[in-house]
């Protein structure tokens, strides 16, 4: 069986749709749920590793302590060339472990489903080179990249967020927004917390489904296509092994 670890930092931030997709694909999540105190693994033995969003800085280790082990994670991942996928807070402590930078509210925040462009860099990338040049994405956040990763690749970029969507080596993916989300998610937003920004569940949730016919297929296959990756990069690992 090829795995997934995933990493959940909040309650309600599970992989959602898109660890079903990755499943269609062959891929199964392994989530592990650490805000609750779940342990992560020392080593990562995983064929891929996903890191979920949460409202923390990729070194906020006070208030989530097992931010420290995510990013030895991700330095294992990054080392061994196994396949990585961050959303919005995963994206970001992938940015922080290879060398970029974060900012906390930095910039406007952006919330519900936001356009974004997909940059001509992105021609060649083995998970975004099939993507329109423009498509909307659930976005969720108030801090935000503010310098890539050396030798990264810059993959899409919104009006108030220029790093949407990186790529760091061959096989390391970020992104700011939230493709794991469906726009019925909406509706369960805080009303509180959105009245601030003078938003509403329920308009955001009109959006993100007037969207959701053109952007779903987007994002699953998003998924399926870093499903192929990891599938590629465990024949690669077995075929070094058979030579030697």
């Amino acid at each position: 069986m090829i795995t997934a670890l995933v990493v959940q930092n909040t309650a309600r931030g599970g992989p959602g749709r898109f660890g079903r997709w990755l499943a269609e694909a062959g891929v199964t999540p392994d989530t592990v749920h650490a805000y609750r105190g779940d342990t992560l693994p020392a080593r990562l033995t995983h064929q891929a590793l996903i890191v979920l969003g949460g409202g923390y800085l990729p070194d906020d280790d006070t208030r989530a302590p097992w931010l420290a082990s995510t990013r030895a994670l991700v330095r294992q991942a990054l080392d061994s060339r196994t396949p990585v996928f961050g959303i919005c807070l995963g994206g970001q402590l992938l940015a922080h472990v290879a060398g970029g930078k974060v900012a906390a509210e930095h910039g406007e925040p952006e919330i519900g489903s936001t356009p974004l462009t997909v940059r001509p860099e992105a021609a060649a990338d083995p998970l975004f080179g099939a993507l329109p040049r423009r498509v909307t994405a659930i976005e969720r956040h108030r801090d935000a990249i503010t310098r890539l990763p050396p030798g990264a690749v810059w993959l899409a970029h919104s009006a108030h967020c220029p790093y949407q969507a990186f790529r760091v080596g061959d096989r390391a993916w970020g992104v700011q927004f939230h493709p794991e989300v469906a726009p019925d998610q909406l509706l369960g937003w805080d009303p509180a917390r959105l009245a601030v920004h003078g938003l509403d569940p329920g308009t955001l949730h009109d959006r993100a489904r007037q969207d959701a016919e053109e952007a779903t297929p987007v994002w699953r296959g998003v998924a399926h296509r870093f499903a192929e990756a990891v599938h590629e990069s465990v024949s690669g690992a077995s075929g070094r092994g058979a030579g030697h």
